[in-house]
C-alpha cells in the first residue's frame, strides 16, 4: 500500500552575519522547524562559518559588497543557493545613521573620516557607509533584518543564553569597542535610528587629565578608555598583552587590569542605576577571553556602590559564550527572539 503520510517539513535555512571593527563573520545554520517545540526552542544548529579581516579601503559600498561575497563563498562552500536561505540576520557594530530610511554604519574604527581618533585611523575618507540598501537590492527586504550587534545579542541571550526569563537586563559586549543592549520591563530599547545602548560612548572620566580621544571625538568615554582597540594608544599595549601578564599576577599589569574594570565597573552601575536592572550578560573577546580575572573585579567593583540600587544585581558570562556573536545574528529571524 502506498505510504499517504506526509513528511516532515524541511529544516529552515538562515544566514547570520557578523560585523565588527575586526572582522566580519558569515555562518550558516538550520532553523527549528515548525511544530517540533524541543526544536524550537533550542538554539539554530550552525553548521558553516567563515571570516575575513573588516575591509577598510575602496569604495564606500566596500563594507556591503564583503559581506555579499562572503554570503555567496559560504553558500557555495556548501553547495546552497542564496536564493534557498529564508532569512539573513546582520547583526553590525554602530552607531546606526539613516539614509531614505536605511541604515548606514558611522563606526570610528572603519570609517577613516571620523573625527577624533589619537591612533592610526581607518585608510580611507568614509564618514559612514551603506549597508541596508545594498543588501537589500541584492537580498529582497522581505528576507533581511538587521540591528545594532549588542541589540542583537541581547535578543539571542534573552532567547537561547544567560538572560532568559529575564525582564529587566543588559548585554554588554567588552572588545574592540564597547556595546550595550538594553531591556526594561520586557521591551527592547531600539531609539529613533537603533542607536540605544551606545554606553560605550559616554563619559566615565577623565584619568589624571591624560584620557584618550575616542574615535568618537569623545575623550574620557568608556570605549577610549576600555576598549580592546584603545589601551595600545594609552597603556602602550595591546589587551591580550595585557590582561594575559595581569592573571600572571604582574603588578602593573594587575593595576592596569583594575583600573580597566574601574571604568568597565562604573558603566554597569550607571546602567543599573538608570534602568533598574536586574542582570547583565557579559560577552566580546576582552571579557570572555580573560573572564577569570575580569569577572571578580567587576563584581567587586559594581557591589561598592549604592546597595539600595545594585544589591542582588548578577553579572554573569554571556550564557552563548564566544558564540554569542553569531547567535546574535540569527536571533533577529527567530520569531520569539
Amino acid at each position: 500500500m502506498p505510504d499517504n503520510r506526509s513528511s516532515p517539513p524541511a529544516p529552515r535555512l538562515h544566514a547570520g552575519i557578523d560585523i565588527g571593527g575586526t572582522k566580519v563573520a558569515v555562518c550558516l545554520a538550520r532553523a527549528g522547524t515548525p511544530g517540533d517545540e524541543a526544536v524550537e526552542n533550542a538554539p539554530p544548529a550552525i553548521f558553516h562559518r567563515i571570516a575575513e579581516p573588516t575591509v577598510k579601503t575602496g569604495a564606500a559600498d566596500a563594507l556591503a559588497q564583503q559581506v555579499l561575497q562572503l554570503l555567496q563563498r559560504a553558500c557555495a562552500e556548501q553547495g546552497v543557493s542564496v536564493d534557498a536561505l529564508a532569512g539573513v540576520g546582520v547583526s553590525s557594530c554602530g552607531p546606526f545613521v539613516r539614509r531614505a530610511g536605511c541604515i548606514e554604519v558611522a563606526n570610528p574604527n572603519i570609517c577613516g573620516a571620523l573625527s577624533g581618533a589619537d591612533g592610526v585611523a581607518a585608510p580611507n575618507d568614509w564618514t559612514q557607509v551603506p549597508l541596508q540598501a545594498p543588501l537589500r537590492d541584492a537580498l529582497g527586504a522581505a528576507r533581511l533584518r538587521i540591528a545594532n550587534d549588542a541589540v542583537a545579542a541581547l535578543a539571542a541571550e534573552r532567547r537561547w543564553g544567560a538572560l532568559q526569563g529575564v525582564t529587566d537586563c543588559a548585554y554588554v559586549t567588552w572588545s574592540t569597542g564597547v556595546g550595550v543592549g538594553l531591556c526594561v520591563d520586557g521591551r527592547v530599547l531600539g531609539g529613533k535610528n537603533g542607536n540605544a545602548g551606545h554606553a560605550g560612548h559616554s563619559f566615565v572620566g577623565d584619568v589624571a587629565g591624560v584620557a584618550p580621544a575616542c574615535g568618537c571625538g569623545n575623550r574620557g568615554d568608556v570605549e577610549s578608555l576600555a576598549g580592546g582597540g584603545s589601551l595600545r594608544d594609552w597603556l602602550g599595549v595591546d589587551a591580550p598583552t595585557l590582561l594575559a601578564a595581569a592573571q600572571r599576577g604582574e603588578p602593573q599589569a594587575l593595576r592596569q587590569a583594575q583600573l580597566l574594570c574601574r571604568l568597565m565597573g562604573r558603566l554597569l552601575y550607571n546602567l543599573v542605576a538608570t534602568l533598574d536592572l536586574a542582570r547583565i550578560s557579559l560577552g566580546g573577546s576582552v571579557f570572555l577571553h580573560h573572564q577569570a580575572l575580569l569577572l571578580p573585579l567587576l563584581r567587586r567593583e559594581l557591589a561598592q556602590h549604592f546597595a539600595a540600587l545594585t544589591q542582588g544585581v548578577e553579572v554573569v558570562p554571556a550564557g552563548l559564550g564566544a558564540q554569542v556573536g553569531d547567535y546574535a545574528a540569527l536571533a533577529l529571524l527567530d520569531a520569539a527572539a
